[in-house]
């Protein structure tokens, strides 16, 4: 199998350490390209990497090669937005075994309007099956993989359910269950996207000035029976049942925020400066 994502660059090793799966890949826990260790692998990841923007807000430059991406989110421990989060799930699935393809994503939790293709996520191949495989849409996206050759199909993770439906052109959409209502999270056409398209896209979300992620902290985190999410001063808790739960979170509360809440710790100087932006913002 080829290295289209540079699988064969990757610490496995480290990576499984990481989320928390316990094998050794090199001697008596094998693990094998089927269906239970995708759900295994994608679960345990979006359980253990906390969506975040903080190097973006920082004005650093966002690496996409697989040895930057695990030097921060594996040996730092910190997170990433989707291009960085899936691009390393792309290649740990790969080092495995998988047959990994990416798809470029237009956002729909905005509102009807049309937006640009600006979300990364990965088709996974299991036994002639399709799986949508996405780590990285922070606090409303998906814990596990979702089938994608049964379009209709609802998926229940935890308190959580998840569909996907089919429209015009052969384009998917992923839809979630809340509050007794379906809302779109993002649709996909049948592209394929490659790395070198994610750089492209990584560029304008990591610097363009009309990126929400330029100009705010965010930081999220999906899960069972929550979902957590901080944007700028708003810390916004999610339920199944549809409750919102806002409260404001103000610069001498956001790093013990981030810490508590989604496991983030900075130097001291990213700390000052981070709260710094916070402070001057709205």
């Amino acid at each position: 199998m080829g290295t289209v994502w540079s699988g064969d660059e990757l610490d496995l090793g480290a990576y499984l350490e990481r989320i928390g799966v316990r094998r050794d890949p090199d001697g008596g826990g094998e693990l094998r390209a089927d269906l239970a260790t995708l759900y295994e692998v994608h679960r345990a990841h979006t359980a253990a990497v906390t969506f975040e923007n903080l190097d973006v807000l920082l004005g650093r430059p966002v690496e996409l090669d697989v040895k930057a991406i695990e030097d921060k989110l594996v040996r730092a421990r910190r997170g990433g937005y989707c291009y960085e989060q899936n691009s390393l799930l792309a290649a740990a699935l790969e080092r495995i075994g998988f047959e990994v393809s990416g798809r470029g994503a237009r956002n729909r939790t905005r509102g009807d309007f049309l937006t640009a293709v600006t979300h990364a996520v990965l088709v996974v191949t299991v036994e002639g099956e399709p799986w949508l495989c996405d780590a990285g849409f922070g606090y409303q996206g998906p814990c596990e993989p979702v089938p994608l050759g049964r379009p209709g199909t609802e998926v229940r993770q935890g308190e959580w359910t998840y569909r996907v439906r089919e429209e015009e052109g052969g384009v998917l959409v992923l839809c979630v269950l809340r509050g007794g209502a379906w809302r779109d999270l993002y649709a996909f056409s049948p592209q394929s996207y490659h790395p070198v398209d994610y750089l492209v896209l990584n560029h304008y979300s990591s610097t363009h000035p009309r990126s929400a992620f330029v100009s705010r902290a965010i930081a999220q985190r999906p899960g069972d029976e929550v979902r957590l999410a901080l944007v700028g001063r708003e810390l916004t808790r999610l339920y199944p049942d549809g409750r919102v739960e806002r409260e404001n979170v103000g610069p001498d509360e956001l790093i013990a925020v981030l810490d508590r809440e989604f496991g983030l710790r900075l130097s001291g100087r990213d700390e000052a400066e981070v709260v710094r932006i916070h402070r001057a913002g709205d």
